[in-house]
């Protein structure tokens, strides 16, 4: 659905949603979108679909609505309703969706928070406590654990009886813990079928617990090397200890693919120089302010790059084919340095550069740019030559390309990992950086050689 439909086709999927929304063939991104549309178009519409739709599944709709909308469920729902809705969410989303009403409605977050039973509070009281980029901030409690001592048919047992209830879903593995709750394997579900059913978990891994040796994250991790560490093992699942070694969480794969999603979509923006939440909620006043800033920065560093051109007036006065080439060599810098700079800043947000390696990625870069700089100094001194019919015009354009793309690797890559080390987004602000060191060294090196080549 990510292309527009009339609102017609928005209803007709609510309404099929409506009648099953257990099995509906629409996601709940879906949906969410489907609903964004109506409240568009028809608002009233919206409320009375929003009060239709059953409160166990509202909760991840409510998920996937832009803040502004979600005020809108905010506002057409009780209290009674809300609290139900939250209730009905596995623990890090309930997290989210309150902290989300909270920024909305603060009032209201703590009502709905204080009608909340106490498991529930406490739960979410303990994954408020990290940071957002903890692995504790983004874990669900809930999990299927056994004690080592337990009969595994006992276990089975219990684990489809809490199936029934409703209190457990999307379970791959069986946790296994000793004294005091501390982790010690990771049984998935396929090879808890080949076990003995009359024998303790003790009884069936002694012997064998090198093959279930857990792959572990700790609750204070950073949920970037966390998003890595599902990436290298191809996981599904994993579990969260405390300092203690004791169970506390887990972490599944569809919380690391939203936590992608959200970091490709907030790099993708910052590069641009726009604010990832300004845009995404349409408003135009606050997604402007956002971009105005930028704007206003790029504005700056264009004025210097147009103060060196000023340096070298009477070298273009005197040679007016400079001011021919000169647009060549400011694009051609930038698309290299581009180039460079989305590398890098990639492949640091997927965990595949170290700092300790910069310089192996630093002369990589600095190598590619130098190879096509020669490359299309000979092209574009070609290109001069033929068209101007000035071999020396050829030879200055050629050199500045050079010196150009070689700034423009050096620099592509050496931004983002400066930005990284002082623990700045490599994609904040690395773009309007390096297009004034590509601009300020292109014009320069390329009015400079003309001065001192082509001048007399």
């Amino acid at each position: 659905m990510a292309k527009e439909y009339p609102l017609d086709k928005y209803i007709e999927v609510i309404e099929t949603f409506l009648e099953d929304p257990e099995h509906s063939p629409y996601s709940d991104l879906e949906v969410a979108k489907a609903l964004k549309k109506i409240a568009q178009e028809e608002p009233e519409r919206f409320g009375e679909y929003l009060k239709k739709i059953p409160n166990e599944f509202l909760g991840d709709i409510a998920l996937e609505l832009p803040e502004k909308y979600l005020r809108g469920v905010i506002d057409h729902l009780p209290n009674k309703d809300l609290v139900e809705v939250v209730q009905e969410l596995e623990s890090d989303d309930a997290t989210d969706l309150l902290q989300d009403i909270e920024e909305i409605d603060q009032d209201k977050a703590e009502k709905i928070f204080s009608s909340l039973d106490k498991e529930d509070q406490k739960e979410i009281t303990r994954l408020k406590s990290y940071e957002e980029d903890e692995a504790g901030a983004h874990m669900q409690t809930e999990l299927f654990s056994a004690n080592i001592d337990e009969k595994i048919l006992d276990a089975i047992s219990r684990l489809k009886r809490l199936k029934k209830e409703g209190e457990l879903e999307n379970i791959h593995q069986v946790f296994i813990t000793g004294t005091f709750n501390k982790l010690m394997f990771t049984v998935p579900l396929e090879d808890l079928l080949t076990f003995d059913f009359e024998k303790s978990f003790r009884e069936e891994l002694t012997g064998r617990e090198e093959d279930f040796k857990p792959i572990i994250v700790r609750d204070t991790d950073d949920i970037k090397e966390v998003a890595h560490l599902f990436r290298e093992h191809d996981l599904s699942v994993v579990p969260v200890v405390n300092e203690q070694n004791e169970l506390v969480g887990r972490i599944t794969s569809d919380d690391i693919y939203d936590i992608i999603q959200e970091s490709a979509t907030e790099q993708i923006y910052n590069l641009a120089g726009v604010d990832d939440e300004a845009e995404e909620e349409e408003n135009i006043v606050e997604a402007g302010k956002k971009r105005g800033i930028w704007l206003f920065v790029n504005l700056l560093t264009a004025i210097l790059a147009s103060i060196v051109i000023q340096m070298f007036d009477q070298t273009i006065q005197a040679y007016v084919a400079l001011a021919v080439l000169m647009p060549i060599v400011a694009s051609m810098g930038g698309n290299a340095g581009t180039q460079t700079l989305t590398v890098t800043v990639r492949r640091l947000a997927l965990g595949e550069i170290d700092l300790s390696h910069a310089k192996e990625t630093i002369k990589k870069e600095v190598l590619l740019s130098l190879a096509n700089g020669f490359v299309f100094a000979v092209v574009l001194g070609l290109i001069a030559l033929i068209w101007f019919k000035q071999p020396l015009l050829g030879l200055v354009i050629g050199a500045s390309m050079i010196i150009n793309l070689f700034a423009a690797g050096f620099f592509g890559a050496v931004i983002p990992l400066v930005l990284k080390r002082l623990h700045i987004d490599p994609a904040v602000g690395s773009t309007v950086i390096l297009t004034t060191v590509t601009d300020v060294v292109g014009f320069f090196s390329f009015l400079g050689l003309a001065s001192w080549i082509l001048v007399k």
